[in-house]
Order: structure tokens, then sequence, then C-alpha cells
């Protein structure tokens, strides 16, 4: 049942990001061109995510576990720290760069060509690497 709804979570997902325009790279670098040709049309999708996941975790903050038995997670630390800004700093390089980040990377990578593929490879190989550097502030336990 657990892997049923993550299946269409995801599929739900990817198809959203497919609809909204998030998977087309020219359309992410016009909107974070806001020194040219600027798109603002991808800021709408933005702000349509926050809505539901302000009613999502507060649903959550209610319930002992979620609808399939699982524990549900803590609310993320609310802290800025050089971890958290260095990773939103390369974070949004990449994505300015390449107008893929990881949702919208995996949703195309049936389509994207060689250069999708290669994004995705090098994210993967990215994930992987950071486990092995020290971090620059302690996790969380």
């Amino acid at each position: 049942m657990r892997s049923a709804i993550a299946g269409a979570a995801g599929a739900l997902f990817g198809l959203g990001l497919l609809v909204s325009g998030m998977t087309d790279t020219a359309k992410v670098q016009g909107w974070l061109d806001v020194t040219g040709e600027w798109d603002p049309t991808l800021a709408f999708v933005l702000g349509g995510a926050i809505p539901p996941m302000l009613l999502a975790w507060r649903l959550a903050r209610r319930r002992p576990a979620a609808l399939t038995g699982a524990l549900i997670p803590p609310m993320p630390r609310q802290t800025l720290d050089a971890r958290l800004l260095g990773g939103s700093v390369l974070f949004g390089a990449g994505w300015a760069l390449s107008g893929f980040c990881p949702g919208p990377a995996l949703a195309a990578l049936g389509w994207s060509g060689a250069g999708g593929l290669i994004f995705t490879l090098a994210m993967a190989a990215g994930m992987i690497a950071v486990r092995a550097l020290p971090a620059v502030t302690p996790r969380p336990a």
C-alpha cells in the first residue's frame, strides 16, 4: 500500500512539473533571468506550492502517524547556518546554469537527451559525494 501511494504521489508530482513547464529548461532559465527577458509565470507555480504544504504540515502536527502507519518526520530545522546557505547557493547556481533541479530533471529524463542524462548523473554523484565530506556544522541527530 505504501509503495502504491508513493508511486501515485510521484507520478502526480512529475505530471505537475511537466504541465507547469518546470521541465522546460528555457522556461526555467527565463524565470531566473531577472535582468533580461524575465518570464514570471513560474512564480505562480512556486507560489502555488506554498499553501498545500502549509496545510499538510498543519494537518501532520495533529496526527500521530501517516495514513500508511509510518511515522511522520519532524519539522525541519529553522535555523540559517553555513551548510544551508552554501547548499542554497550551489542549488541556485546549478539550477540557473542548467535549467534543471532534481524533480524536473528526473521528470524530463526520458526526453531531455544527453544533457539531461549528464545532469542527472552529476546530480547523483554530488549527492553521494556530499556524504563523504566533513560536515560544516553538526547534523541533527
